[in-house]
């Protein structure tokens, strides 16, 4: 079975990156530029012994992503404890909705957002009484 153990977020301006992602998720960084051969940090997500995946913010290598264009590739899907928080969170640190808030109904809530760098990404708070 090929489990997910690594993911890599391209990023145009890497300290600005590092910054909202370690503002809004608590995200700390390694750098592993040295190996990558290009501005490479390893992202670390959490707790080890928590299930979760770490990854890396790597130097973007060609064009951003346009706006207003349908995801062509993977989208990341962060828990989080409380949405309405981490939304506030998200958009404090300069982060823009782009597919607001709604209900997995008995399930959890969802929504999308684009990072600093103009990728998406996820977040999901479970909740049984979401409708």
């Amino acid at each position: 079975m090929g489990r997910l153990v690594h993911f890599e977020i391209h990023v145009n301006d890497m300290e600005r990156a590092k910054t909202f992602y370690g503002e809004v998720f608590g995200w700390t960084f390694q750098d592993w530029s040295e190996y990558a051969g290009l501005p490479y940090f390893g992202a670390v997500t959490g707790d080890e012994n928590e299930p979760g995946v770490n990854g890396a913010l790597m130097q973007r290598q060609g064009p951003s992503p346009e706006q207003n264009q349908p995801l062509n590739g993977f989208s990341c899907t962060m828990g989080v404890e409380n949405y309405d928080a981490a939304e506030a969170k998200i958009l404090e640190c300069g982060g823009k909705v782009a597919l607001p808030k709604y209900a997995l109904p008995g399930m959890a809530w969802q929504g999308y957002y684009l990072d600093t760098e103009g990728n998406i990404f996820g977040i999901h708070q479970p909740d049984a009484n979401a409708k």
